[in-house]
């Protein structure tokens, strides 16, 4: 069982980030506003274990910040943001959030979360995809805590 860490259940963060892909691909798939998206994922999801704040920051970062995280993300892709798989970009579009905006969370939890979900809702090699591009962009936004 994951131990909180200053209050914090690594588990229901883990949880969020699931779910976060699943609405963030949702509302890819979809065009509609991410509070809809949301409170869509609220009434029909088990969201009860998983850590709501966590879940709606994501999901508001991402679509606040959706240019700049295709742009961090685009020198390290082999393709057009859009032609990448939706799921995969949905991952990677929340993983690019986390390492750019949230330095709480170290680079490490954020790559090892973000295959994981890939593994389990992507495609079959999907995951060696994301691993590379976000290996890359580790590189370069957290250059200090990836050497050190």
């Amino acid at each position: 069982m994951a131990q909180p860490v200053h209050g914090l259940d690594l588990q229901a963060r883990s949880r969020a980030r699931r779910r976060a892909l699943q609405a963030l691909y949702a509302w890819q798939l979809s065009g509609s506003h991410m509070n809809a998206v949301i409170d869509q994922f609220r009434h029909e999801q088990d969201m009860e274990v998983a850590d709501l704040e966590y879940f709606e920051d994501l999901l508001h970062g991402v679509e606040k910040n959706v240019d700049a995280l295709d742009t961090c993300l685009r020198p390290h892709l082999d393709r057009e943001v859009a032609q990448v798989d939706p799921i995969e970009r949905a991952v990677l579009r929340l993983a690019a959030y986390e390492l750019k905006y949230r330095p709480d969370v170290p680079y490490r939890v954020v790559l090892n979360e973000a295959i994981e979900v890939t593994k389990r809702f992507g495609a079959d090699h999907g995951h060696s995809y994301v691993n590379g591009v976000l290996d890359k962009l580790a590189a370069e936004l957290r250059a200090v805590e990836k050497r050190g």
